[in-house]
């Protein structure tokens, strides 16, 4: 009886993020990206009430704080600029900055649950992976930026419904950056609490100290120094000179370097390089084997 040689078994070779060679491809990393980025989705459409009560306190500032500093500034003598419309990119920050940075949560949530381990032995990227989790995140947290958008005119907030489309591209680039900072955070610590404080601990100075809430032309020069150096303050910046320029003219006030304002399209693409840089990180680290 004839012996037959079996046939050797494949060899599988892990390629530079972990991902064995010969499978996937680029369509299953694509494939990859659309499923974790539909399961961002997903919990958004699963948390309508959370999406809604997400929009009480920044709609309240609006309210409370805009029309109060309306009385004041109109008792002082002061111009006739609507403060609800000044504080509208503060609102609009408050609202994505939480569904984006909560992506990283959902991370660390997902290691201690153990999801994320059967996530890693797919036969795709790594990359791809962190790539579609922070793209969906993204696309939540600029959802919450649109729907506050729409509803703030009803608070007294007005601005063109035609700038509604430049805005949006701005909170694709605004939310993608961080939402992809918020992964690098997640993917560098391993304890809940851990990633929580350090995201409270960061974000309460960097909203503060990026001109959401007041002028940042009467600071201190070393303060100046700190918000010209805070990336949320160019993403606040793009959005107000969008509301109020369309982003074509020169309002005197907003982010300077050395005497010369910032145009938004300069800003929009820091942004978008920022977060390019920030997923290439994450993408690198989450791709270690552990």
């Amino acid at each position: 009886m004839a012996r037959t040689e079996a046939s050797p078994e494949p060899r599988l070779e892990a390629s530079w993020d972990g991902a064995p060679a010969g499978f996937g491809g680029l369509a299953g990393d694509l494939r990859a990206v659309r499923v974790m980025w539909q399961r961002e989705l997903i919990r958004l459409s699963r948390n309508r009430i959370g999406s809604v009560m997400s929009l009480v306190t920044p709609l309240l500032f609006l309210l409370v704080l805009g029309t109060g500093m309306n009385s004041v500034t109109a008792g002082a003598g002061a111009d006739d600029t609507d403060y609800r419309t000044y504080l509208l990119p503060g609102a609009v920050l408050m609202v994505v900055m939480a569904p984006a940075l909560n992506t990283g949560m959902s991370i660390v949530w997902d290691r201690h649950a153990g999801f994320l381990r059967e996530m890693l032995v797919a036969p795709v990227h790594r990359t791809a992976l962190i790539s579609g989790i922070c793209l969906g995140g993204a696309t939540a947290a600029t959802v919450h930026g649109v729907l506050l958008l729409m509803t703030a005119a009803l608070f007294g907030a007005t601005f063109a419904p035609l700038l509604l489309v430049p805005l949006v591209l701005e909170l694709l680039a605004i939310t993608l950056a961080f939402t992809a900072l918020g992964a690098l955070a997640a993917v560098s610590v391993e304890r809940m609490e851990t990633f929580q404080s350090v995201v409270g601990i960061a974000m309460t100075p960097l909203i503060f100290l990026s001109g959401a809430f007041f002028p940042i032309n009467g600071l201190p020069g070393w303060l100046q120094s700190v918000v010209l150096a805070n990336p949320l303050s160019y993403a606040t910046d793009a959005m107000r000179q969008t509301l109020t320029t369309d982003g074509s003219g020169n309002t005197g006030a907003g982010l300077h370097w050395a005497g010369w304002q910032v145009p938004v399209m300069l800003e929009v693409a820091a942004l978008g390089l920022l977060a390019l840089t920030a997923l290439a990180a994450a993408a690198r680290r989450f791709s270690r084997p552990d």
